[in-house]
């Protein structure tokens, strides 16, 4: 290597720090003018008016073009990565915010605490006695939660959707015979307080995950809420969704992973195992996970439910039919009573419950 060489790469690494300490002082520096300025926010024309001013000051050989991408990228990753500071700070479903984790206490079940919980029922309530039968199985097994949908937002206009009103009814009667807490999904803020009569926990659906009308009226309600990751959302997205509720009012949130939607075609969805662990580092909700649509397969939900736990899941759902191949949705991925007690009895022999 040259002499001359030598030194220009020395004036180079010279001129290097110089802008690094340019850098972190200009860092600094709008810090202060945010810190000022926090409550009307810096605008783009505030960036735009320093960039202009910049670019006119600018004697080359460095064009003009150059230097306003430069500076301005540099001042919005400054401006991004302090609003993302700030927003963790203020989340209220983070752990920063409430580093204990909560637990949810309904009748005589408890969500988030030392013992995992079973979810299970059918996906549709089509009868008093449908739903009876498989209330009854599940409480002489053991299990004290029923789910069950009496409004279903279905892909096709032509489906069943479910019975409304009447659903609830059955649902509650059911409840109240065999001794059980409840799920079922509401759509709008308009099902918000007849639901409330009829069952314990509302239900929010994949598809209604940022509804955000929905969201806001159930935070308002202080009734226990069981929110579904949506088809296509992060996990950011899913955090921020619950985040609406407790932001209006309502702690007592539940966080569900029931698989995203990818290319794979040999499993309904695709079950994303660590979303869990992230879930139950991030914030301080329980979290469980429907193995039922997340798989769309009877064959792999013990594994799944397994994998889920192992994780660190609350607990699981999955949905149970007297006779799944004459339900009037889902009938591939529900499980028969026979069936069910194998998976049961699977997860229970494996010491998850």
């Amino acid at each position: 290597m040259s002499e001359k060489l030598q030194q220009l790469q020395s004036q180079l690494n010279g001129i290097n720090r110089q802008l690094l300490h340019l850098l972190n002082e200009q860092a600094r520096t709008a810090d202060k003018i945010v810190r000022i300025k926090e409550n009307q926010g810096i605008t783009e024309a505030d960036v735009q008016q320093m960039v202009n001013g910049l670019t006119s000051q600018n004697p080359g050989p460095i064009d003009n073009d150059t230097v306003m991408y430069l500076f301005r990228e540099m001042f919005h990753i400054y401006l991004k990565k302090k609003k993302d500071v700030k927003t963790e700070q203020k989340l209220l479903v983070s752990r920063r915010h409430k580093s204990e984790d909560t637990i949810i206490r309904i009748k005589h079940t408890e969500f988030g605490g030392t013992s995992h919980v079973m979810i299970a029922g059918p996906c549709s309530i089509e009868s008093r006695d449908q739903l009876l039968t498989v209330a009854a199985a599940l409480k002489n097994a053991g299990v004290t939660v029923l789910r069950g949908g009496a409004f279903k937002p279905r892909t096709s206009p032509y489906d069943f959707q479910g019975l409304g009103v009447e659903g609830l009814k059955i649902m509650k009667e059911v409840a109240d015979e065999v001794g059980m807490v409840t799920i079922s999904e509401i759509m709008s803020p308009s099902q918000i307080d007849t639901a409330a009569r009829y069952v314990d926990i509302f239900q929010i659906g994949a598809r209604n995950m940022q509804n955000f009308d929905l969201l806001k009226a159930v935070g308002q309600t202080g009734q226990p809420v069981l929110l579904k990751r949506g088809l296509s959302a992060t996990l950011e997205e899913f955090i921020l969704a619950a985040e609406y509720i407790l932001y209006n009012g309502n702690d007592r949130v539940m966080l569900i992973e029931r698989g995203i939607r990818t290319f794979e075609k040999w499993t309904r969805n695709t079950l994303d195992i660590s979303a869990v662990p992230l879930l139950k580092q991030e914030t301080h909700l329980p979290v469980l996970v429907d193995v039922s649509h997340a798989t769309g397969r009877k064959d792999i939900l013990l594994s799944c439910a397994k994998a889920a736990l192992a994780a660190g899941a609350d607990g699981v759902m999955v949905e149970v039919h007297p006779n799944p191949q004459a339900s009037r949705s889902d009938a591939n991925q529900q499980i028969n009573i026979d069936e069910f007690n194998t998976f049961w009895k699977g997860l229970r022999d494996s010491g998850f419950f």
